[in-house]
């Protein structure tokens, strides 16, 4: 059996050969069983990560962002399997670009609508802009019309104006990491009235007292992010520009639902802990106890689990918005069946577990993130700690 010690033992490990620095914690039925924070938030500062560094979470946010959507669904807002031009009409009409043997492209009409339980399972046919298809390629291109004609425009009128780009496969019919949770985004400002950061805010963040977590800068929270590195293959680390920072500017209005929110370790911690134990922290109910068990369903069939798996993901199907363990030997992993959760771009790592109350938090901020190598030996160690 493995012991905390064991895990400070590993992080002191990682900073030696990359990233600069980082953070993790356990918690266990709300209490807090370790945290530690090694190396360095900036290397030519020589300034500690510590409890107080705030680390970009890239797609960590996507599980913010479904778990305050689901929130809506349960209280009577839209049902998983409702059409998204119920609520967004701009999908009313959805396309479908086809390629041809000889490489030419056509555009058909989909054989059935895009519905809501697609975006929450990744499975609209839209990537991320910055991919290389003919569906991806025309993101970019409604992009830079709007960046032209707006300047500064918001989540839903981005989601709205992707409504007319052709995805790539008829929805729900395949699996495709990208834009269904900024899609996700649009609909709870749609359907709550609110900007995504106020309902965040009202409803996830003051409740579970997450002081340190938001989209924009706000009481010295740029002073106290962690450096974005990039390592090359010698294993010098690179001061990088981040992507997303212009977003955190006090003046954006950009509020995405697949990347775009801070942190810290503990922040994040408290939202894990409150997933883990059935929706309450603190005595505060944010979430049913069976509409947690709903998102960390695998919502894939065999043919999207064949799009979705990989070494990283082994033994994982994908549920609302989360990953979620099926097979212990699968996966290698000695955590529960069930336990869930995500990463992020830069190194970002969350493993929430509802069978024993335990979540455990890992941040670092470095490009490549390695998180094969990382989250899994975190994991390994975590899990066994537990008596």
């Amino acid at each position: 059996m493995s012991n905390f010690e064991d895990l400070s033992m590993l992080l002191k490990e990682f900073v030696k050969n990359g990233p600069a620095g980082c953070g993790c914690a356990v918690a266990k039925e709300g209490k807090t069983l370790y945290e530690g924070y090694f190396g360095y938030a900036d290397l030519d500062e020589k300034r500690p990560v510590t409890q107080d560094t705030v680390f970009r979470l890239f797609s960590m946010t996507k599980v913010i962002i479904c778990t305050a959507a689901m929130m809506l669904f349960e209280r009577g807002k839209f049902l998983l399997n409702e059409p998204v031009y119920e609520y967004i009409p701009e999908y009313r009409n959805t396309q479908v670009f086809v390629t041809n043997p000889d490489g030419s492209v056509d555009v058909r009409k989909a054989k059935n609508p895009m519905l809501i339980k697609h975006a929450f399972a990744m499975a609209v046919g839209l990537p991320y802009a910055s991919e290389n298809s003919p569906t991806a390629r025309e993101m970019a291109r409604v992009k830079d019309e709007m960046q032209k004609k707006y300047g500064k425009y918001d989540i839903v009128t981005e989601v709205k104006a992707m409504g007319s780009v052709p995805v790539e496969f008829d929805p729900g019919t395949r699996w495709l990491y990208g834009y269904g949770h900024d899609i996700v985004a649009a609909l709870i400002q749609v359907i709550s009235g609110k900007t995504v950061g106020q309902f965040l805010q009202d409803e996830i963040f003051e409740p579970l007292g997450m002081k340190d977590t938001g989209y924009r800068y706000r009481n010295g929270i740029e002073k106290r992010m962690a450096t974005y590195y990039r390592r090359t293959q010698s294993g010098s680390m690179i001061k990088t520009a981040p992507l997303f920072d212009i977003y955190h500017e006090p003046d954006a209005i950009y509020e995405a639902g697949g990347a775009g929110l801070y942190s810290t370790v503990n922040d994040y911690l408290k939202f894990s802990q409150m997933l883990a134990n059935g929706g309450v922290f603190n005595g505060e109910r944010i979430i049913g106890r069976k509409t947690i068990d709903l998102m960390r369903t695998n919502h894939l069939s065999e043919v999207q689990l064949k799009d979705f798996t990989n070494s990283y993901l082994a033994g994982y199907g994908y549920g609302l918005g989360v990953r979620t363990l099926m097979s212990n030997a699968e996966g290698h992993s000695n955590g529960s069946v069930g336990e869930f959760g995500w990463t992020g771009m830069l190194g970002t790592y969350v493993s929430i577990d509802p069978k024993e109350g335990l979540s455990f938090v890992y941040m670092h901020q470095m490009d490549p993130n390695m998180e094969e190598y990382h989250h899994l030996r975190v994991r390994a160690v975590v899990n066994g700690c537990l008596e």
